[in-house]
């Protein structure tokens, strides 16, 4: 049997394959170097683990937004899954309707619409579990993309390495402690082509601009090594929002109700003796879970939502971004869609 490769090596140790060699693991692959290295990387480890019963599939999700291109990463993908004896799943989108009729942008709507198909995909050949290939990069840009926008502890925690989508799927993203160099060093050592999105360096995109320019300028004139201090930062956090979010879901159970329509309805006296920081995260977590767009709220909508459930009682009615009206019935806050 082949010995690992280096890159393997450190997958395997991220993610040990007795974990998951006995099940179904749906991997999301772009047909970018991350996903491709991943995907390589994953069966090369798998392969050495010894024969399991369970199986790697490939999921490719064409956004319908870069016509010819994006179609020729999905060729690159069907050509890769050939090549290794994989199955693959394609499913294609319409971000660009989405991002319309919800106003969350264009990067939300792709996000929504890919791990929608995620799920999906996963139900129909019993995955359980999704793997991403998002690197130590993503990880420090999107942290810096947050400071630079306003975030809170949890935002600055970034992305998590492991999140529950239902039940009985996770979402896992092994290459979190991988830089994006040793990434392409590893696909240029096993031959392995890849597409790039010419997309990425376009630089009217704020995170395009944070990765070539901001971050670059930050390495240069500030702190040589600024994405490995961004990666503690995001750490520090994850472990203070881990403290905080056992908190908040035990705040969220209790004093949170979901009607059939969709509207949430918060308890006062159960949330107006809280620090206002909790109170605020029962409101946003509670939002997120109802899949309502956030890009349009800010801290003072949610510092407002927070006045209003504290002070429980009667005022007018207030539209917020997204069509989403907050009242008050008796003691409780009530926020429905318009």
């Amino acid at each position: 049997m082949p010995s690992l490769h280096e890159f393997e090596l450190r997958l395997a140790a991220a993610w040990p394959p007795q974990r998951w060699r006995d099940l179904t693991v749906l991997v999301g692959v772009s047909g970018g170097p991350d996903s491709v290295a991943l995907l390589r990387a994953l069966c090369a480890v798998g392969s050495s683990a010894g024969q399991g019963t369970g199986k790697v599939v490939a999921a490719h999700v064409h956004h319908g937004l870069r016509h010819e291109d994006a179609d020729l990463d999905r060729s690159l993908v069907a050509q890769l899954c050939r090549q290794l004896d994989l199955p693959l799943e394609v499913r294609r989108v319409n971000v660009a309707e989405l991002a319309a009729a919800e106003g969350d942008g264009v990067e939300a709507a792709a996000r929504k619409l890919r791990y929608g198909c995620f799920e999906e995909m996963a139900e129909a050949c019993g995955a359980r579990y999704v793997a991403t290939a998002h690197t130590a990069d993503d990880q420090a840009e999107t942290i810096l993309h947050r400071i630079v926008r306003g975030t809170g502890i949890a935002g600055l925690a970034g992305i998590p390495r492991v999140r529950r989508l239902t039940p009985a799927l996770t979402l896992i993203r092994p290459l979190l402690d991988v830089r994006r160099s040793e990434v392409i060093d590893y696909l240029d050592s096993i031959r392995q082509p890849y597409r790039e999105d010419r997309t990425n360096r376009d630089t009217r995109f704020t995170r395009n601009r944070i990765r070539h320019d901001l971050l670059p300028k930050l390495a240069a004139e500030y702190h040589g090594k600024v994405t490995e201090a961004l990666l503690r930062l995001g750490q520090m956090a994850g472990e203070a929002q881990a403290v905080i979010g056992r908190q908040v879901d035990e705040l969220t159970s209790a004093a949170v109700d979901c009607s059939e329509g969709g509207a949430l309805r918060f308890d006062s006296t159960l949330l107006a003796d809280q620090p206002r920081y909790l109170v605020r995260e029962v409101i946003v977590a509670a939002w997120r879970e109802n899949g309502w767009p956030r890009r349009a709220m800010g801290y003072a909508q949610w510092d407002r939502l927070a006045d209003l459930l504290i002070a429980g009682v009667a005022s007018p009615a207030e539209t917020l971004p997204g069509g989403i009206v907050a009242r008050h019935d008796g003691e409780r806050l009530v926020l429905s869609r318009a």
